[in-house]
């Protein structure tokens, strides 16, 4: 039995930030019903589209183990069938612009109406103030979140990061607190509203940087590299380049082969437990007792000169033999690892954090599979549905329409 067996998804979202939230309940076994424009579906079907005539992999890549319901819900019969819909289901998921569900007439009231158990999630960009109308794609979270402020290095514009916090950060937000409602309702059968804005859900995955500007108002952060190199601070968290984040310094660092080879990089972190066989690892045993750097409070000042030391030492190791070195003394260190190189990793395969995916129009493709694990719910990733592959099944199965009652719904055109 799967965790979330049982539980019907109405997936009204789009794109990237609704989708991987739905993505993750199916994956634990809900049964997720993705309704789509006939003709048209999601517009990442035909976005980025590397193999002519099939499904992108930015859409196949967030929509795999849901079923495919096409419907016109501006069609009157495609409304009734939306009522049914929303009497069956458990969570409505939406990703829609302000106000866009209102004017289709389903209101959260009349939500309630049709369905009081109905739990209604949503992702929007800003929560309720000035700019909750704004439009938001992933960069403008990032940017409006608080992480592109506080990213990139001190003499260079803000930069956002290659990792979908914005989007895909938010869709793992709103999922946990879809379950959490589905929590409560068992012990109260009412549904209610779970609201996940972008900005939000940033701003919570930058928490140390506001940690920091707190901080910053005692005094210097003395673990950011300025610090050592005697830059002033000015009034907000600055950015810190390739700075640990905690109290713990640490950097990217060149491995040998960095001239040929963007990846060949390790990170190291000059943990205070360690420091001693980090002495004795790169060489410079007279370290550990010389109090200009045997103590944490000491080596702040003098970081560029301990990684520049350390550097000296990488830069003849491959990132690897780095980490291999390093592990069995308890020394954090982490290869940069590309794309490439995790596409490649049998580990990820084994364990299921890489998955070949077969589909009917652009064949086998990698994807991302479920990062969570369960020990008594495995996750089997099924492709993604061509667009309204399971219309019919949907109508009939969910639905209970009858075989003639389908071949009226459809001759009116709101499938």
């Amino acid at each position: 039995m799967k965790a979330l067996e049982g539980v019907k998804i109405l997936d009204f979202t789009h794109v990237q930030s609704g989708p991987t939230c739905t993505q993750l309940l199916a994956w634990f076994g809900a049964d997720v019903i993705k309704v789509e424009r006939p003709g048209v579906g999601d517009a990442t079907r035909k976005q980025l589209v590397d193999v002519e005539g099939a499904d992108s992999l930015y859409f196949t890549m967030l929509n795999h183990n849901k079923r495919s319901l096409t419907l016109n819900s501006k069609n009157e019969t495609g409304k009734q069938v939306l009522e049914r819909l929303v009497k069956t289901c458990d969570v409505m998921v939406e990703n829609f612009a302000p106000g866009a569900l209102d004017r289709m007439g389903f209101s959260w009231e009349r939500i309630q109406e049709l369905n009081p158990r109905m739990i209604m999630a949503s992702v929007k960009g800003f929560g309720p103030g000035p700019y909750e109308d704004c439009k938001v794609y992933e960069n403008v979270a990032q940017c409006a979140g608080g992480s592109a402020s506080t990213t990139g290095f001190l003499d260079g514009p803000p930069l956002v990061t290659g990792a979908q916090i914005g989007d895909s950060g938010t869709g793992l937000h709103l999922a946990l607190g879809i379950v959490t409602a589905l929590f409560q309702r068992e012990k109260t059968g009412r549904g209610q509203k779970v609201l996940a804005a972008m900005q939000d859900s940033v701003l919570n995955l930058s928490r140390v940087k506001l940690r920091d500007q707190q901080r910053l108002e005692k005094g210097p952060l003395t673990e950011y590299s300025q610090y050592g190199e005697g830059i002033p601070f000015g009034e907000a968290t600055p950015r810190a380049g390739n700075d640990s984040g905690g109290g713990q310094p640490g950097r990217i660092l060149k491995c040998k082969g960095w001239e040929r080879d963007p990846n060949s990089y390790t990170y190291f972190i000059t943990q205070a437990a360690v420091w001693q066989q980090i002495c004795d690892v790169i060489g410079a045993p007279e370290w550990k007792e010389d109090e200009n750097y045997a103590t944490p409070p000491a080596r702040l000042p003098k970081l560029n000169e301990i990684f520049g030391r350390i550097e000296q030492w990488t830069m003849t190791k491959t990132k690897f033999e780095v980490m291999d070195i390093c592990n069995p003394l308890n020394i954090p260190v982490g290869p940069i690892l590309s794309m490439k190189e995790l596409a490649e990793e049998p580990s990820l395969r084994d364990t299921g954090t890489i998955v070949e995916v077969d589909h009917p129009e652009r064949g086998k493709y990698l994807t991302v599979g479920c990062p969570v694990k369960l020990s008594d719910s495995d996750v089997a990733v099924e492709r993604s549905p061509l667009l309204g592959e399971h219309t019919d099944e949907i109508l009939s199965e969910v639905l209970g329409y009858s075989p003639e009652e389908i071949s009226s719904i459809r001759e009116s055109g709101a499938v």
